[in-house]
């Protein structure tokens, strides 16, 4: 199927991200950085939050309409019989998309899992794998142990290869080491060093680039998340290289991630956080942010998510929930989703029919120094936005 699409792969540096949490963040900083450098980038994400059109992103701006009707008549003609899944025809669109445009890299990030994805057919550069939690469990396997396994499959014979989890399943280094990948972790051969200020340093076998200012998206975790991009390309460019682009780091956008607004005082927070690695993540991170008023929180979650896990993280930094349906046939009730904290502790709760109706609540209910969170799903965080009048294009 790819030999039949318009051919520019080979030509440009093809970088896949993949990981259980933090690929979407670590595809920015690459983006970022590329565009510094002088490259055309395109970008391959998913899912999206207001528009389809945020899955493919050339040049930092979403593909317009012709763009993607273009890209998906290619596809159309090139596959013939071939049956396609919903990813897989969205995923070859994007290749179309970015080799029509002339993208001379090519940044993707994995759907779900690695080995059997539909963006795994691309063979890359180097490929980075930001971190392996627990998360499509029905799918990918019952722990870690399992799903690194998968994640690993984006990994090839004698390339880069990043890991930017702290603690790697055996799985993962087990399987680069079978293809004799060139791995890299973080903790191991490249570093995040703290300096003041929040400022710090990257180290890695090619050298150390001190001074760099916070990574623009919020959270401790970012900081590897920023280390294991700037590793994906000083592996795939050389040191020097890095070093220019590294500057460009702060150029990184990416909407609810983090993303915080300002409506009449009051704080309001969107994340994505849909597991518990990523919910505890979310709650150091509001930890070291407080608020002097109340906390509430807009949520929603799927059926094939851990619930209980991401409540129970959440809920030291929650005064009040607000729950809603996600915006998605498989959204679980605001019924379950109030036994579920019944479960894991309780606290105070009311049950909305949409997200738009939650946010119009919290608003009326916040007050100057409060915070309203919005969390759960893409299929929350997305709706919110709408609401907020906030664009995707963070």
């Amino acid at each position: 199927m790819l030999s039949r699409l318009p051919a520019a792969g080979s030509r440009a540096l093809t970088l896949l991200v993949g990981g259980t949490n933090g690929k979407g963040s670590c595809a920015a900083y690459l983006a970022a950085m590329l565009a510094a450098g002088g490259y055309r980038v395109g970008r391959y994400t998913s899912p999206h939050l207001l528009r389809y059109h945020e899955r493919v992103v050339i040049d930092g701006a979403c593909i317009d309409d012709a763009g993607l009707l273009a890209a998906f008549a290619e596809v159309e003609r090139a596959r013939g019989e071939v049956p396609l899944t919903y990813f897989e025809y969205g995923t070859l669109a994007a290749l179309s998309a970015f080799a029509q445009a002339g993208c001379t890299a090519w940044v993707l990030e994995v759907g779900l899992g690695g080995r059997l994805d539909a963006v795994n057919a691309v063979t890359p550069a180097g490929a980075l794998v930001a971190s392996v939690a627990l998360d499509h469990m029905d799918w990918l396997g019952p722990d870690r142990e399992s799903i690194g396994r998968e994640k690993a499959g984006i990994f090839r014979p004698d390339r880069p290869a990043i890991c930017g989890d702290p603690a790697p399943p055996a799985s993962l280094l087990a399987q680069a080491d079978a293809i004799a990948a060139r791995l890299w972790c973080l903790g191991r051969e490249y570093h995040v060093r703290p300096e003041a200020d929040g400022r710090w340093a990257y180290e890695s076998p090619g050298g150390r680039l001190a001074g760099l200012p916070p990574p623009p998206l919020a959270g401790q975790v970012q900081y590897g998340n920023a280390a294991s991009a700037m590793a994906l390309l000083e592996a795939c460019l050389g040191f020097a290289r890095l070093a220019e682009l590294a500057p460009a780091l702060g150029g990184a956008r990416l909407a609810a991630r983090g993303q915080r607004v300002r409506q009449a005082a009051v704080e309001w927070w969107l994340d994505v956080a849909h597991n518990p690695a990523a919910a505890a993540a979310l709650a150091d991170t509001l930890a070291a942010t407080p608020v002097p008023g109340r906390r509430l929180c807009v949520f929603g979650g799927l059926e094939t998510k851990d619930v209980h896990g991401v409540l129970a993280a959440l809920s030291p930094q929650v005064d009040e929930w607000l729950f809603v349906p996600a915006d998605s046939p498989r959204a679980l009730t605001t019924a379950r989703l109030c036994a579920a904290l019944g479960d894991v502790g309780g606290g105070l709760a009311s049950a909305w029919p949409s997200v738009a109706e939650a946010c119009a609540a919290a608003a009326e209910r916040a007050r100057a120094g409060d915070r309203v969170l919005v969390a759960g799903s893409f299929h929350v965080a997305g709706p919110a936005m709408a609401w907020l009048g906030l664009s995707s294009e963070a």
